[in-house]
């Protein structure tokens, strides 16, 4: 089914304010004149054609955005200015900064070939809408991201017609902007693996737990206490099957259902300012301990690459690793955001999935017996849409990390480290849509105290990129005196709420490769200059072949306000965390999973490979909270009820991770009840 944009609509454009000089009377003789201004991600640089007072042409010389999110910009945004004489043209949904910032490097080569700018940006440019409009489906997918598109593939492979629609001019929403990391207890790859000593403690630490201990919170959440009696009974079973072996040599790697749903049960229990505490719905989080593994495989067979990660015998080698926050090596890895969304797109045409992109939902309508029937959305041009879904809808809309202002409404947990305008790794669609339409219809809503922040994100932008960082178990974080002050293997908001007390809330990330130690072979003893050198000439990392030359890179970057990092401070750190990774045992943090050890002597004898430093902040992330949901992602009221004909997925739910989720829970997660929200709608 073709995809079908506001551009391919083609909506009538109105100029008004056109002057009979529209370059003004200071206007140079035509030709074509550069212009440069800055996008998302950097300076985009154009060049316009000018003709007689107007503008002709616009080519695109360079620019450093995203192209998968921003490729409708790059291709409307020079048309529409050229169709209408105006800069005043609307900023494509979900691409804004790159929207303006070709509109101020035209505005910019306007002004470099002596023309008033300022007479194309005021010229008005007004949509006319279409008709209104009525699509027909069995099921209504509400949301284009991960969830959306599995939920609306799920469907449609169960003979369903499918019409999914997209408030962004592209597909992909936050699944796009992601990382490729996926927990799942995988027994068969865990047997491929070493227990290292410090993951053996940690197992030895869970036998060890007290069910009476106040810290647990069983007083609050009783269910709970099960889960903690099967995992000691699944460690005392690993312990009896593999005795006589030895944690670092040939004991096998260990995860099981307990212990992913003891992840999710601690990782998410936290205490809000106010004094009470939330904790992960038990049966929400078992349906994804158990079920996220049988989502990894059907996402092979949808053609997305799932394979396995890291590279370290302790604990992530030869199959698994530990992504940040992840709390234990069970990360799997599949294709880059990108790829996958491309992926996803392809298979939803195939299976004949009608895609509408930039068409916003902006109502539930709700039929007889408080069913949900469909809903309502607005076009970019003002049209307005009624969609009837026979069978129901699938609300798929993402959360509201991009929207702060909807963040610090509900918080409860950040207080004075929340502004309306804190940075977001969000793409700029996610503003809590789906949430207000759902509770407008009764929907219960579950988490909105507390929104994750992303630790290691750009201090400039609020991204996840222009950085580099291993595995959780080898990164070394330090504050602006070169020092550790946080268990890197620690959960998100632990390591948030630890960097936002250091000044300007910046911290850094030393990177220098990774590899097995004991395997010279197979091992990275350094940083390939060329895998870095984008990031390393935008001045994004400090990069050196040598800790001498890393210092000097910092101390040239420091700009007064940045920390100028000294050879000696860098080596003592580096070496006493080596020494930590050597013993398995971190005296400092107690790190439970160490790995990661810096061969400083290799480094600094070749010098074609180095070392480098990520600047890093923590941004909002990921919004735990929203409609609460059962475990066929069925929408629940206020009374614990399932709203008829209404599901949801993904990011736009409460009630899996609570006060904090895991690192490599969230795709796990929109995959796991995407499918099953999809699957349920069909029936």
């Amino acid at each position: 089914m073709k995809l079908r944009t506001i551009a391919a609509l083609a909506a009538a454009l109105i100029l008004a304010g056109c002057s009979s000089n529209p370059g003004g009377k200071s206007a140079r003789i035509d030709g074509d004149y550069e212009g440069s201004a800055y996008g998302m991600q950097g300076l985009i640089k154009v060049s316009v054609t000018l003709a007689k007072g107007k503008i002709e042409g616009i080519k695109i010389l360079s620019a450093k955005e995203t192209p998968s999110v921003t490729k409708v910009a790059f291709e409307r945004i020079p048309q529409r200015i050229i169709e209408t004489q105006s800069l005043k043209v609307d900023a494509v949904v979900g691409a804004t900064l790159a929207s303006n910032g070709i509109k101020n490097a035209v505005a910019k080569a306007l002004q470099n070939a002596g023309m008033d700018a300022d007479v194309f940006r005021a010229r008005t440019v007004k949509a006319v809408p279409r008709p209104a409009q009525a699509w027909k489906a069995d099921v209504l997918v509400m949301g284009g991201g991960g969830a959306g598109l599995t939920a609306a593939i799920s469907a449609a492979q169960q003979g369903c017609k499918v019409i999914l629609i997209e408030k962004g001019s592209v597909l992909g929403g936050n699944t796009m902007m992601a990382g490729s990391a996926y927990n799942a207890v995988d027994p068969e790859a865990q047997a491929t693996m070493v227990l290292s000593k410090a993951q053996k403690e940690m197992l030895d630490s869970y036998l060890a737990l007290d069910p009476a201990s106040p810290a647990l919170k069983f007083d609050s959440y009783p269910e709970w206490k099960p889960v903690l009696a099967q995992l000691k009974e699944d460690i005392a079973a690993f312990y009896a099957k593999n005795q006589g072996k030895t944690a670092g040599l040939d004991l096998p790697g260990f995860d099981s259902i307990a212990l992913h749903m003891w992840h999710i049960y601690t990782g998410g229990l936290r205490k809000l300012d106010d004094g009470t505490w939330i904790a992960p719905r038990l049966d929400l989080a078992r349906t994804l301990a158990s079920r996220s593994l049988e989502s990894f495989k059907w996402m092979d067979s949808v053609g997305l690459k799932a394979s396995y990660g890291g590279s370290s015998k302790y604990g992530n080698a030869p199959g698994l690793g530990t992504v940040l926050g992840a709390m234990w090596p069970r990360t799997h890895s599949f294709a880059s955001g990108v790829e996958r969304i491309a992926q996803l797109e392809k298979k939803a045409r195939e299976v004949g999935v009608e895609i509408y992109t930039e068409t916003r939902g902006t109502e539930l309508v709700m039929g007889p017996e408080s069913r949900i029937i469909g809903a309502k959305a607005v076009q970019t041009d003002g049209s307005q849409v009624t969609i009837s879904a026979a069978k129901g809808v699938v609300l798929a809309t993402g959360g509201y990390c991009a929207n702060p202002i909807m963040v610090k409404k509900y918080d409860k947990y950040w207080g004075k480290d929340l502004t309306d305008h804190t940075l977001t790794t969000n793409m700029g669609t996610n503003t809590g849509d789906g949430i207000v339409m759902a509770e407008q219809r009764g929907a219960a809503l579950f988490g909105m105290e507390i929104a994750q922040m992303m630790p290691s994100s750009s201090p400039t932008k609020g991204t996840m990129t222009d950085g580099i960082w291993g595995d959780a178990s080898e990164q070394i974080w330090i504050d602006g005196k070169g020092k550790r002050f946080v268990n890197e293997y620690a959960e998100r908001d632990v390591l948030a709420k630890a960097s936002l007390q250091l000044d300007r809330g910046v911290f850094y990330i030393i990177y220098a490769g990774r590899g097995d130690p004991t395997k010279p072979a197979n091992k990275l003893k350094g940083t390939d200059y060329k895998s870095v050198a984008s990031m390393v000439e935008s001045g994004d990392i400090w990069y050196g072949s040598n800790l001498a030359e890393l210092a000097k890179a910092s101390q040239k970057s420091a700009a007064g306000s940045a920390p100028a990092f000294s050879e000696e401070a860098l080596r003592a750190t580096i070496e006493q965390y080596n020494s930590y990774v050597a013993a398995q045992k971190d005296s400092d943090f107690g790190k439970g999973v160490l790995a990661g050890a810096i061969d400083l002597a290799y480094i600094e004898s070749h010098p074609e490979v180095g070392i480098c430093i990520s600047p890093r902040k923590a941004s909002l992330h990921h919004t735990m909270g929203g409609v609460l949901i059962d475990t066929e992602a069925r929408v629940l009221d206020g009374q614990g009820k399932a709203i008829p004909g209404l599901w949801a997925a993904g990011e736009v739910t409460g009630g899996i991770h609570a006060g904090n989720r895991l690192g490599g829970n969230a795709i796990a997660d929109i995959f796991t009840f995407g499918r099953i929200a999809g699957l349920n709608a069909s029936k």
